[in-house]
């Protein structure tokens, strides 16, 4: 499973972030990053639900 967040979208709430710290992390500019454009092994349905939680939809499979 392959994931990516838009920037663009991203407010900064934390959620995947705080969620999902081995898939998300902060970026310079304080948005949330998929660490890995691949998620971990284990890890896809925390993604996944984070896909699903995002408030702005910023989160997408890939």
């Amino acid at each position: 499973m392959k994931i990516r967040v838009d920037a663009e979208e991203c407010i900064s709430c934390g959620l995947c972030v705080d969620a999902c710290p081995e898939v998300f992390e902060w970026d310079e500019e304080g948005k949330a990053r998929a660490i890995n454009e691949e998620v971990p092994a284990g890890e896809e349905d925390c993604a996944h639900e984070q896909i699903e939680a995002c408030p702005t939809e910023a989160i997408e499979e890939i």
